[in-house]
């Protein structure tokens, strides 16, 4: 593969959608506009973490012992660090470009209250996006990347998909917001379960280092449950069709100390299609 397709680790994208679809979704009406530059805009801020997360990760040294994962670009020697920063600015660019061609369509202005609000909202996001694992105070490192990916992949991106299509905010939708949360910090957590060992060595904290293997497997078999729980709790029935998915990927999780790699895309899409189900 391409070492720069690689880099944007494209598996992570089908995720990064799920909170927009399903914000959107819900609204009673749709504008098609402000729902096609929103999936620009997360899809940008997605790839712009993917590629500051190999970029702190290599100049932490925490990628390179690391034998079940694939290796990117920095990791395999195939880019430079001088061409995956021109990268990040790039798609740093195009978060700017899309996130402000979506205020635009959504509040007719840039200059309005709600408009300045989203431009705060998107400031952090692409804050939170570049200062997951770069930078001397990455969040990451410091045990707080579940909090960051259950409030930028969870609440803010289907409340804010919401609140662009009606102009309001109920409490259901921010249920439904933490529920398709849930799922996204699992791949997170899923990862730092893959990785504990070496992510102790380099000096990063995650929560599922803190917890340990046993605590963290349980950790990540409450999250899938109480995502299914809020869905049927509110009479989304539809959401239970991943079950039968969901409870062979807590059996292979819960058997398996390797491999678990090959799991993320399997909980990545099928927390999509889970965004989907929850519209009927």
């Amino acid at each position: 593969m391409n070492p720069y397709i690689a880099s944007l680790r494209l598996r992570t994208l089908p995720l990064s959608m799920s909170g927009i679809i399903l914000g959107s979704l819900l609204a009673p009406q749709q504008n098609w506009l402000v729902f096609a530059l929103a999936i620009c805009t997360t899809l940008s801020l997605q790839i712009l973490s993917n590629l500051s997360n190999e970029l702190g990760d290599a100049q932490k040294g925490t990628d390179t012992e690391q034998q079940e994962r694939q290796a990117y670009g920095l990791q395999a020697g195939t880019i430079t660090e001088k061409q995956i920063k021109g990268m990040i600015r790039l798609f740093l660019g195009l978060c700017v470009v899309f996130g402000t061609a979506l205020i635009y369509s959504a509040f007719g202005t840039l200059f309005s209250l709600q408009s300045i609000g989203f431009f705060a909202l998107g400031l952090l996001a692409i804050i939170g996006a570049v200062t997951y694992t770069l930078g001397k105070h990455s969040y990451g490192y410091m045990g707080l990347g579940d909090l960051g990916v259950f409030l930028f992949f969870g609440l803010l991106s289907t409340m804010g998909a919401y609140y662009l299509q009606t102009l309001s905010i109920t409490w259901q939708i921010f249920c439904f917001g933490a529920a398709i949360g849930f799922p996204c910090v699992g791949v997170l957590n899923l990862n730092n379960i893959r990785d504990m060992q070496n992510d102790r060595a380099h000096g990063k904290h995650t929560f599922a280092s803190l917890l340990g293997q046993t605590g963290g497997r349980i950790y990540h078999t409450c999250l899938l449950i109480a995502c299914l729980l809020i869905f049927v709790l509110y009479g989304h029935y539809w959401t239970l069709c991943i079950l039968p998915v969901w409870a062979w990927h807590l059996w292979f999780v819960w058997t398996h100390t390797e491999k678990l790699d090959k799991q993320m895309p399997i909980l990545m899409f099928s927390t999509l299609i889970v965004s989907i189900l929850a519209i009927f």
